[in-house]
């Protein structure tokens, strides 16, 4: 197997970056890539730490991630499973990376900057959902925002219905924890549960 081991390596295989490539990023927020975040109910959110790399699912109604001025953009942590992976990493490595995904859209946004955890209570009151504010805030500073072009979304047809999974064609959830805590947890229940706990939790 032949690896390639240096920049000047990987640079001899793919050339130069278009110039289209390089303007495309600035390091603030423009009122084009403005739009495509407020379209945006769904981002990923990268993260760095001791123990390694964490990429988490971020959902919310379109526009759930707030533009604060143009170098700073604030999102709330929603329920989740409590197992706050990407709140650690970030407490200890304040680097993030955002991937924007716009159903329907083959563009993305990706943004790259630093990260704090804000508890403040006037914050935390301005992101209630149905009477419920999020324990905490993500304030994001702004290094780099660029979009990325739709090859990957059109190659997987990500949008389009008839490709999309039948869900009864996975395993469960239930069934995966029920596998891997030996039974401990009774899988049908978990499942069976699930639909009105999300429902019940989802804010």
């Amino acid at each position: 197997m032949s690896i390639v081991a240096t920049v000047e390596e990987l640079e001899a295989i793919y050339g130069q970056p278009s110039e289209a490539s390089m303007v495309k990023e600035v390091d603030r927020v423009t009122p084009h890539y403005a739009a495509y975040i407020a379209a945006s109910p769904f981002m990923a959110l990268a993260t760095s730490g001791p123990e390694g790399l964490d990429c988490s699912p971020r959902g919310d109604k379109p526009g759930f991630v707030r533009i604060h001025d143009e170098k700073t953009l604030m999102m709330p942590d929603r329920r989740g499973n409590n197992r706050v992976d990407s709140l650690r990493n970030i407490v200890r490595d304040p680097r993030v990376g955002l991937l924007f995904l716009i159903p329907g859209s083959g563009s993305t946004l990706r943004v790259n900057g630093t990260a704090a955890i804000s508890t403040d209570a006037d914050l935390l009151a301005s992101f209630e959902m149905d009477g419920k504010a999020p324990r905490t805030v993500l304030v994001i500073t702004i290094e780099a925002v660029y979009f990325q072009c739709s090859r990957a979304i059109v190659r997987s047809e990500l949008w389009n219905p008839e490709n999309h999974v039948d869900p009864k064609s996975l395993p469960s959830v239930g069934t995966v924890l029920a596998s891997l805590s030996r039974n401990r947890i009774d899988g049908d229940a978990y499942d069976k549960d699930w639909p009105a706990r999300a429902k019940a939790s989802l804010w």
